[in-house]
């Protein structure tokens, strides 16, 4: 029997290593981009086509290659900064495992051009899946120029699964944003599709992070700097009025690379405990610095993940760190004795003796004392809640307070019958002012009473019996939050809030795949301000904000004037709307259009839906309710929430038993 065990060829060897280093084009980014830096570069120019699909320059000032080794940095594990096994746990630099070119250039077409500086002449090499196409020399700058073309051509299934050119050009930003915060003293430039997205000069860490960001974290930021034996920790933390559900900046870096960690990202949100609502995060940018023989970067491809000697031990250094900028910066509400109007407290001293305070009443009180007949009630004149009976006595008092508190037992035990002599027919009558009818019988005497027209909805309601509201119409708002109605089975709860965001939702589908919307202009245009980040998502999903009824003019540097909002959207804050759509746009991915429309048509519906405790008429509840049923789905919200519950009529007749 033969042998079934081969070789694999390098090139297909490269492909499969390159599943694991190169995912997307974001990953090409990242892999040049770390390398010219471990070059020495000072600037670094990135250059997107078609998010990186087409076409991915690098250009930078670094050190270069020489002939010899341009043409071996193309090769699988060749690399200048491992020698022996023991320089794993010594690593100060970004890349190390010589894979990334390599990976590559099995999965794209490569051109390169590099020269050190002490040249003369520098190397040209193309290479198409792993195979060297062309070899020379060639003038050009010193430094290293990528040019990376059709990624994926030689592997159609994994080119296939790409994402759309937002999502894709997303992931780009976010590792150029990672790269770029980490090293302030290198300038960066990032271009798409010829379009500037960052031009960030040399700086300060602060500016980086709001030249990334946006001016209006300046005012967010808290400063952190602790320095212990086993880590040095600082960075910025963000004051806990920022908390929000979406959108926070949040990163751990360690000795330069960028890290997640889901432990440390704890021992954060625990400082924060008590100061911001639950569920809601802050911005945070961390920066350790530890001993490389304390830590493991080699355990992830993508080296996100790093693994620690002292974990706990961090963790509580940390934690102690952020509570300490917390407080330092007074992020932390306390009480203040220091000011100057504060409360003058007097110190004890037993030179001053204190007597406690004398209590006064009137011993000669009696209730039951009436000065003055009390005029009796008759039952015609009775209210529809029986309050008759406590305001005649406080009638009753309030005479008897006027003429000198001149009470007698005698008298009150003869008078109280006087004050009862006016309710006998009221004692008849329950709390909604009727009187009780046989158990049979639910027909109200109107001699009794004269029914005021907005009560008369109120006993209809409760009087009519299913049968009756069922022919009626008539509906009961219970805590400004639900809907009572009868139905043939029972009795129905319907949550107000949430059948209002089914009813808009559908509506707003509709117009946005009808391109229907109806837009009002305003007055005076709000600003809305993204960071460069979400500016390609902001513009996949303009159509569909268009669609709905938004009208958005782009006035470049990331601001947008909205000169137009829906008609259903009066006095709604349209920039945090459009700015709550585009967080989910993000957090989706832009991976399906529908996925889009659906959550640009939710958002919207739960901002402009009536809230809980609003008061609705009959009118507006029987609207309500017949818009409901109408929908498709009028039991569960789109995000598949409960909006209505029946009590059955067997389960109402067990409470009576």
């Amino acid at each position: 029997m033969s042998d079934i065990i081969q070789l694999l060829p390098d090139s297909v060897a490269n492909q499969i290593a390159a599943g694991e280093v190169i995912q997307r084009p974001a990953s090409v980014v990242k892999e040049l981009v770390e390398n010219a830096l471990d070059a020495g570069a000072s600037n670094i120019h990135v250059l997107i086509t078609d998010a990186g699909k087409t076409s991915i320059q690098v250009i930078d000032d670094g050190k270069g290659m020489s002939e010899t080794d341009a043409r071996l940095s193309f090769e699988r594990h060749a690399t200048s900064k491992i020698r022996q096994a023991s320089d794993l746990f010594a690593l100060t630099t970004m890349g190390f495992r010589g894979e990334a070119l390599a990976s590559i250039a099995a999965v794209a077409q490569v051109e390169m051009k590099t020269r050190r500086p002490e040249d003369e002449l520098g190397t040209h090499i193309s290479i198409a899946g792993s195979k060297i196409e062309n070899q020379e020399a060639i003038a050009c700058s010193p430094g290293t120029n990528f040019t990376i073309s059709n990624l994926f051509f030689n592997i159609p299934a994994r080119r296939k699964f790409l994402k759309a050119n937002s999502t894709e050009l997303s992931n780009i930003i976010a590792e150029f944003e990672r790269i770029a915060l980490v090293h302030p003293e290198v300038s960066f430039t990032l271009h798409s599709n010829d379009t500037e997205l960052f031009n960030l000069p040399a700086s300060a860490l602060r500016q980086r992070i709001i030249a990334i960001f946006g001016k209006k974290l300046n005012q967010q930021l808290l400063n952190v700097d602790v320095n212990t034996s086993l880590v040095k920790l600082s960075g910025y933390i963000a004051k806990p009025e920022t908390a929000r559900k979406k959108g926070a900046h949040q990163y751990f870096f360690v000795n330069g690379r960028f890290m997640k960690h889901p432990y440390f990202h704890r021992a954060v949100m625990d400082a924060y405990e008590k100061l911001i609502p639950t569920g809601e995060q802050v911005s945070y940018f961390l920066y350790f610095e530890i001993d490389p023989a304390n830590i493991d970067v080699n355990i992830h491809p993508m080296k996100t993940e790093i693994k620690f000697e002292n974990e706990q031990a961090i963790w509580q250094i940390v934690a102690a760190a952020v509570k300490e900028s917390l407080g330092k910066f007074n992020a932390i509400p306390t009480i203040d004795f220091d000011t100057e109007d504060r409360p003058d407290i007097p110190m004890f001293s037993t030179d001053f003796p204190v007597e406690p305070p004398k209590p006064s009443f009137d011993t000669g009180f009696d209730p039951f004392k009436a000065a003055s007949p009390v005029r009796s009630f008759t039952s015609n004149e009775s209210v529809s809640t029986g309050n008759s009976v406590g305001s005649a006595m406080n009638r009753s008092s309030s005479s008897s307070a006027s003429e000198g508190h001149n009470y007698s037992r005698s008298s009150a035990m003869t008078d109280w019958e006087d004050l009862y002599s006016g309710v006998e027919k009221s004692s008849k009558l329950n709390n909604f002012g009727f009187e009780e009818a046989p158990q049979d019988d639910f027909e109200t005497d109107e001699s009794i009473i004269e029914i005021a027209p907005q009560e008369e909805v109120m006993v209809a309601t409760f009087y009519g019996e299913n049968q009756f509201l069922e022919k009626s119409g008539l509906h009961l708002q219970l805590k400004g939050r639900f809907i009572l109605t009868s139905v043939k089975s029972g009795l129905m709860l319907i949550d107000q809030h949430r059948a209002h965001v089914r009813v808009l939702f559908d509506r707003y589908m509709a117009q946005i795949t009808e391109r229907q919307g109806v837009s009002q202009g305003v007055l005076f245009p709000d600003i809305l301000q993204v960071i460069p980040s979400q500016v390609p998502v902001l513009e996949s999903i303009m159509d569909d904000l268009n669609g709905v009824g938004f009208e958005l003019s782009n006035l470049g540097g990331g601001s947008y004037a909205i000169n137009g909002v829906p008609s259903e959207l009066e006095g709604v804050n349209a920039p945090d709307l459009i700015t709550r759509m585009l967080h989910a746009a993000i957090e989706k991915g832009g991976q399906v259009r529908q996925e889009v429309q659906q959550q640009v048509a939710l958002t919207m519906a739960k901002a402009s839906a009536i809230v809980y405790g609003q008061v609705l008429t009959n009118d507006e509840m029987l609207n309500l309710v017949d818009d409901l049923f109408s929908c498709t789905s009028p039991n569960y919200t789109p995000d598949g929430k409960i909006v209505l519950a029946t009590i059955k009529e067997e389960e109402i007749e067990k409470l009576f038993k």
